[in-house]
């Protein structure tokens, strides 16, 4: 083969061009397989095209393998798919398509291998390797994707503008292999992207967001986003996060951009951790401070409150991405909040009650806490770096040593809302939560002992200085 692989996807390959040969149907392989082979990454999935039937030659190959794996198949879009082992594989009968301005939804006719080549996104994705008996193994690569993997170049096999036409998530697909291969999109690919950006507002937020998180998930993800950025596609997608760019001058004081900060510490956490909500978390952390943002004659420019008014957009901004609202918003909605706290606990002579705030507040989440302000350093004086990251140090060591004592990371208090509601016969309202909130915060402050009887008598005395009392 002119791709190297494995003689377990070698035992499949050969299953399936014999299956081909037997029905009389030309088979390849073609698109992400053969660009992850030739660039030496590891895959787990493989497309295969043939000039006839794909359901078909899918139950065909199916029934070479035993057990026989089931076969899932859509005979409107003519594709099928099987898994054998931990391997997907996908058929499709080779197509040619035509597009109307107003939709990405195709007319599909049948077509040659050469027709369905033409309809692929970028050349590094349009080449395929045969499966015939007279040409097993062959590179058949009319575009020069493969000198453009050397290249490390992200161009389209016909015009671009028509490519983009037919399919504007092309354009957010093209930023994110540039992204998650560090390659660079040719000159006229990107003019084109630049152009048409537009065109994406035809595209379902839906599959918007997977591209956006596959950019957020590759190794270096300001380089999607920066992308993003510089070809107006951010602006129609994420028009928040545009609001953050740029810096302000005012009688000398200024601030630093916040868009490509926030690209520094996305990458910061990209270096230490796969979470995407992580990551997520360090792209929402300062997104409040266009909103917040005032200049202070004398001083310099704020954004008081920020942490605060950031949270609270978290929950919108995930409901307009069709990202998910559960606990993985509510985990990013209280970093957000979070993040400017560890910072005020580097001062001296911090008191045990404040730490131990901050452990009850960010509860298991602590040490994604402290990651993202961590990577939330991005200065350039790496003496200032030393300083802050030594001061976070001290911080985790101050908070270790008070968990280890009171252990208050995941602690509730002794008595619960329904106790106090039965204690004091009370519907749930407002007096259940002060007499709930006054118990915590006097327990977190060191002011009452943590136990049942010490909690009792600190609310009976609390429930009567706001006019409860007990049954």
């Amino acid at each position: 083969m002119d791709i190297s692989c494995t003689e377990k996807e070698l035992f499949v390959f050969n299953k399936i061009a014999a299956a081909a040969h037997t029905l009389g149907v030309p088979a390849y392989i073609v698109g992400g397989f053969v660009r992850d082979k030739l660039l030496g990454r590891a895959t787990k999935d493989a497309d295969i095209v043939c000039i006839g039937d794909g359901i078909g030659l899918a139950h065909a190959v199916a029934e070479r393998f035993n057990p026989v794996p089931k076969v899932s198949f859509f005979k409107t879009y003519g594709t099928a798919h099987i898994r054998v082992g931990d391997w997907d594989i996908e058929f499709v009968g080779a197509r040619k398509e035509s597009y109307r301005t107003e939709s990405r939804n195709p007319d599909v006719v049948p077509g040659t291998l050469a027709d369905d080549q033409n309809r692929r996104d970028f050349t590094i994705n349009a080449m395929a390797v045969s499966l015939q008996k007279e040409s097993y193994g062959k590179l058949i690569d009319p575009f020069n994707g493969r000198l453009h993997l050397v290249s490390k170049t992200i161009i389209t096999p016909l015009e671009p503008e028509q490519t983009f036409s037919d399919d504007p998530l092309r354009m957010m697909r093209a930023i994110r292999f540039a992204s998650q291969l560090q390659f660079t999109i040719n000159d006229d690919t990107f003019a084109a992207i630049k152009a048409m950006a537009p065109r994406i507002k035809i595209i379902t937020q839906e599959r918007i967001t997977e591209e956006l998180n596959k950019i957020v998930a590759s190794a270096k993800p300001s380089i999607g986003f920066d992308l993003l950025y510089q070809s107006g596609l951010l602006k129609i997608i994420f028009p928040k996060m545009v609001d953050l760019a740029g810096a302000e001058y005012v009688d000398g004081y200024g601030h630093k951009d916040n868009f490509y900060h926030t690209l520094q510490v996305l990458d910061n956490v990209a270096q230490k951790s796969d979470d995407l909500w992580l990551r997520w978390a360090a792209i929402l952390h300062d997104i409040a401070k266009p909103a917040t943002k005032r200049f202070e004659e004398g001083h310099g420019w704020t954004f008081h409150g920020h942490e605060v008014v950031g949270g609270r957009m978290v929950p919108k901004i995930f409901a307009q991405l069709r990202l998910p609202q559960n606990e993985k918003m509510r985990f990013v909605k209280k970093l957000v909040e979070l993040h400017l706290r560890p910072i005020s606990l580097t001062k001296e002579n911090i008191t045990d009650s404040a730490i131990r705030r901050l452990l009850f507040d960010a509860g298991e989440d602590f040490d994604a806490l402290m990651q993202l302000c961590e990577a939330d350093i991005t200065s350039k004086n790496k003496q200032k770096v030393k300083r802050y990251l030594d001061n976070f140090k001290m911080v985790r060591e101050r908070c270790i040593e008070v968990e280890e004592k009171d252990q208050v990371r995941n602690w509730q208090p002794p008595i619960d809302g329904q106790e106090i509601m039965t204690m004091f016969n009370l519907t749930p309202s407002r007096p259940v939560g002060v007499l709930k909130d006054s118990l915590k915060d006097a327990i977190l402050d060191g002011l009452v002992a943590n136990t049942y009887e010490a909690a009792k008598e600190f609310l009976i005395k609390k429930a009567e200085e706001i006019g409860v009392k007990p049954c």
